[in-house]
């Protein structure tokens, strides 16, 4: 079996080695997942529960080591990595009350009793990010083994760490063995298993969104479901009425969160133009004051990038742009980009359009509400993005008006457990989390009783 070379992104430095599984590895554990999920889909609701309950209880009891291998892996900062680790806790805990509540429904009908039911699928196929190894592991395996599925994950190649002991930690809980299986390897290989597999019932990708549409060319062979969480161009979108003061306090974590590789970075702001240069203002110390250092120290804001390709195209778009201003970040050893904010001259520009991936923020001026739906919906993608304002009434059209999967008014929050995320457009298709996520885990059974004599 090959290796993978684990390296800290901190540093440069390679500090571990994780196998690579190939075809053979792969298809065999799938085979070993099917068995399994044909006695795992037949445990009490009640048994499933409590099994998840205690999966749950082992997470929290290794908070403090999961979140350590996340920030010498993928140099999240320590209090990210601790939030992560405990929201794959949160999430098992939330999706542990479903087994005993996953019922269907008696249908009125003539002649007899109709009554449905959600059957789990089978084996589900996870292929999870670099960006956040842990929570979006979770929110994949967590419902599925609720409803009764057994689970094959594929961690990123470079971020497999956690991910492995996830699977430790399951066995350690209870789970038979084979209900959740944790794969390493090329996503050539073993993802693209589970694409093919015909005992792959579902495919959950996270990743760019040319992956995702390839996983779904794939997938549609089999006729396979699939839930994919894709790229994002989010806005920021700040009215004149807004408490400005705090939107430009907030703005610098909204884009610049784990060095800005998250699909639902605010990485488009748009201004008003009346306060245009007041915000600026505002927005500059903020940028200045966020703290990227050493991801391990309790004071670090963001850490660095995750690889060196990755900020070599972080760079990219940076080169020749227009630099407002600027953060700083640790010279030396390591993947290091400071905070930059780009003014946008025109909605062509490369830094504006696409998705950059790294701690860029790109700034433009708008004129009233109909212009500034217009720019925030001018993109491929429709994930995530904020609105700021003191009109109630404003907010709940500019929300109506703007083609994202999720949006806060006043805030930068993307995500809860218990309520649906997902993009629109190019951004993805299907729900994560929230209890409609786990309805896309199961098939619905119809079936009728005749009571004629």
């Amino acid at each position: 079996m090959d290796s993978t070379v684990v390296i800290n992104p901190a540093t440069g430095a390679a500090f571990q080695t994780v196998p690579s599984n190939g075809p053979d590895e792969t298809d065999a554990a799938i085979e070993r997942a099917h068995r399994a999920f044909l006695s795992w889909r037949q445990v009490a609701p009640g048994d499933r529960a409590r099994l998840l309950r205690r999966f749950a209880a082992v997470v929290d009891a290794h908070i403090e080591q999961l979140a350590g291998l996340e920030v010498r892996n993928s140099g999240h900062t320590v209090g990210n990595a601790r939030w992560e680790a405990g929201n794959v806790r949160d999430v098992l805990d939330f999706y542990a009350g479903a087994p005993e509540r996953l019922s269907g429904r008696q249908i009125p009908v003539a002649g007899g009793l109709d009554v449905t039911f959600h059957e789990p699928l089978g084996v589900v196929g996870i292929i999870v990010p670099w960006n956040f190894p842990m929570p979006i592991a979770g929110w994949g395996f967590a419902p599925a083994l609720a409803a009764g599925n057994t689970v094959v994950l594929k961690p990123a190649e470079l971020t497999p760490l956690t991910a492995i002991r996830l699977g430790e930690l399951a066995l350690e809980a209870g789970l038979p063995e084979d209900v959740f299986t944790v794969l390493p390897g090329k996503g050539r290989v073993v993802g693209q298993r589970f694409v093919t597999h015909p005992l792959v019932r579902k495919v959950c990708f996270t990743g760019s969104t040319p992956v995702g549409k390839s996983i779904m060319a794939g997938c549609a062979d089999q006729v396979k479901r699939v839930t994919l969480e894709l790229g994002g161009k989010s806005a920021n979108i700040v009215f004149a009425d807004a408490d400005l003061e705090r939107a430009a306090a907030s703005a610098p974590a909204s884009v610049f969160d784990n060095a800005g590789q998250d699909c639902c970075a605010r990485s488009r702001l748009l201004v008003q133009d009346s306060v245009y240069e007041r915000f600026l203002g505002l927005l500059e110390p903020a940028v200045k004051a966020f703290r990227v250092s050493d991801p391990a120290l309790e004071t670090a804001e963001m850490g660095p990038l995750i690889s060196a390709e990755q900020r070599a195209t972080v760079a990219s778009y940076t080169d020749g742009a227009d630099v407002a201003f600027a953060g700083s970040a640790p010279s030396g050893d390591g993947w290091w980009f400071p905070p930059t904010v780009l003014l946008a001259h025109s909605t062509a520009d490369p830094h504006w359009r696409e998705e950059v991936f790294g701690p860029v923020l790109s700034v433009l001026p708008f004129r009233d509400e109909a212009e500034a739906v217009r720019l925030a919906n001018d993109t491929e993608y429709g994930l995530s993005g904020s609105i700021w304002t003191r009109d109630l009434g404003r907010a709940l059209r500019v929300s109506r008006g703007v083609e994202t999967g999720n949006l806060s008014v006043n805030s930068h929050s993307s995500v809860r457990y218990w309520t649906p995320f997902g993009g629109m457009k190019q951004s993805g298709l299907g729900r994560e989390l929230g209890p409609d996520a786990l309805l896309s885990f199961t098939d619905v059974k119809n079936v009728f009783i005749s009571t004629d004599s």
